[in-house]
């Protein structure tokens, strides 16, 4: 992306290629947690990456990609939800799927959560390397940290609304 905003017309084509696969796994994930037919994903797949096109000068170089690529996935599929008339009702549990990384994701996801989360309380930063990093969903989270899933909850969301504050410069 730097390349590209450096104007690396290849470097720029080569990311949005590379991106294109992790973009649709997520996509199809979403929507079948939704109970609604994968197909859609490449409409959103589409959308995003237009998206990550149009809004490329608004990502700060010196941050993390891969969650402001996040962001943009997140409310087209949320977009794309609605549109087609999607309840409204979010699984907590789901939301770990959404942030836990395949293991065919970028290693570079990986490495900006775990910078990202060194700033964030201990529990919080064990519950978002629990869910994130190894990929555990709450009940196994709860499990290894001797936690109640309620909390483990808690602490997700109170991280996330950290790693969010961090992105936006404002910690």
């Amino acid at each position: 992306m730097r390349a590209g905003l450096a104007g690396d017309e290849a470097a720029y084509g080569r990311l949005l290629r590379e991106l294109a696969p992790f973009l649709r796994m997520i996509a199809r994930s979403g929507l079948a947690r939704a109970g609604r037919s994968t197909a859609e994903a490449e409409d959103i797949v589409q959308e995003v990456l237009i998206a990550i096109h149009t809004k490329r000068t608004s990502w700060i170089a010196t941050e993390p990609l891969v969650p402001w690529i996040r962001a943009i996935l997140r409310h087209k599929l949320i977009d794309a939800l609605r549109r087609r008339g999607s309840t409204g009702e979010v699984d907590i549990d789901a939301l770990a799927e959404v942030i836990s990384a395949p293991s065919n994701e970028p290693e570079i996801a990986t490495r900006d959560v775990i910078k990202l989360a060194e700033n964030l309380p201990g529990g919080q930063k064990a519950v978002i390397r629990a869910m994130f990093v190894d990929g555990h969903n709450t009940a196994e989270t709860a499990n290894a940290l001797s936690m109640s899933e309620g909390a483990v909850r808690v602490a997700l969301h109170r991280g996330l609304g950290g790693l969010a504050k961090m992105l936006r410069g404002s910690l």
